[in-house]
């Protein structure tokens, strides 16, 4: 889900509120205009987005509209707006305040920090309306957050990892930006599972952005000085996807490398399996925006929604591969199977 992004000017008046659509990174489905929060129909609802330009954000966008199509059908929602901070937390907070202004009854959030934002969001929950942050979460308890456990996906694929190995051998830790929260709550997760397997040695602990070209070489780097590994933990795709390569390019063992729904890894892990390539990955899945607009028009019509939702994290197997990788689709993206609408009205408590 992490990767580049552009940035573009976004005109926001003296009073904050949002000018032209085409100035502003405001994307409208409009179709006409409501009234007050707290209504169970008509809903005017605005989704802020750090940025919009990763294919993981695009695809979460693409759910998103289909559901409010459905939601507009069900008159629960009369409008929709995409705000694009195009990589700018101060301009995300001018988006949210000017929604605010501009009478919103829900805002959902994908947030640029986990704490600049806050007061913003309290200052919505204050004027009554309804806000749910999503995917990158923000700390105030005030506002509803669906997300998924970080830590647990760094657990799970480390547990897999030192099964997989029987419990000994060697290992590259090939983890995201030293210090970015995701990163570091995915490597604890991982750092204590793997902690079980006292025979397992990790020989490098390498950082990298969540980008191929970066990733490849920092893999290569590690590797040449390391090259007699059994496994590796990767905890993003890309990373496992450069990982794969080397071994490929270099003509050498397939080790067992954890990774993510990203479409490039799946795609070189379902071509080499039959050389007995392994692998478990997971995914930050992109209905986590579904649910949030799920659970943002259940609590605006005055639903008991729950304060924190986590959403369980998928597991990608030898055995279900094929399920999630598409040949068809670019390498930078990431398949997901769909959740249905009884598993999200469980999750939401509805």
């Amino acid at each position: 889900m992490i990767g580049r992004f552009t940035r573009a000017v976004v005109a926001v008046t003296a009073l904050g509120t949002l000018t032209a659509a085409t100035a502003c990174g405001v994307s409208s489905d409009d179709k006409a205009s409501s009234g007050s929060s707290g209504k169970a129909t008509g809903l005017k609802v605005g989704w802020s987005t750090i940025y919009l330009t990763p294919s993981w954000m695009q695809q979460t966008d693409k759910m998103m509209k289909a559901d409010v199509e459905k939601l507009k059908a069900d008159k629960k929602i009369t409008s929709y707006q995409t705000f694009n901070a195009n990589g700018d937390t101060s301009q995300q907070i001018a988006q949210i305040r000017a929604m605010i202004q501009q009478k919103y009854d829900v805002i959902l959030v994908d947030a640029g920090s986990s704490t600049a934002l806050n007061p913003a969001l309290e200052q919505a929950v204050a004027a009554g309306i309804t806000v749910v942050s999503f995917d990158s979460l923000v700390t105030s308890e005030k506002v509803v957050r669906v997300g998924t456990d970080q830590k647990e996906w760094g657990r799970m694929t480390g547990r897999w990892l030192g099964e997989k190995l029987g419990g000994k051998g060697k290992i590259i830790a090939f983890n995201g930006p030293a210090g970015v929260a995701v990163s570091e709550e995915r490597w604890q997760g991982a750092e204590e599972a793997l902690k079980t397997f006292p025979d397992i040695k990790i020989v490098a602990n390498v950082h990298s952005e969540y980008n191929l070209a970066p990733a490849a070489q920092a893999f290569a780097s590690a590797y040449s000085a390391n090259p007699d590994i059994d496994g590796v933990f990767s905890q993003g795709g890309a990373l496992s996807a450069a990982a794969l390569q080397t071994l490929v390019k270099q003509k050498k063992k397939l080790v067992p490398i954890t990774g993510e729904n990203y479409n490039g890894f799946l795609k070189l892990w379902k071509e080499h399996k039959a050389a007995g390539f392994s692998s478990l990955s997971t995914a930050q899945p992109n209905y986590l925006g579904v649910i949030a607009l799920r659970a943002a028009v259940a609590k605006a019509g005055g639903a008991a929604v729950p304060n924190s939702i986590m959403v369980p994290l998928p597991k990608i197997t030898d055995e279900n591969l094929d399920e999630y990788v598409k040949a068809d689709q670019p390498d930078d993206s990431y398949p997901i199977q769909e959740l249905a609408q009884p598993e999200i009205d469980k999750l939401i408590g509805t």
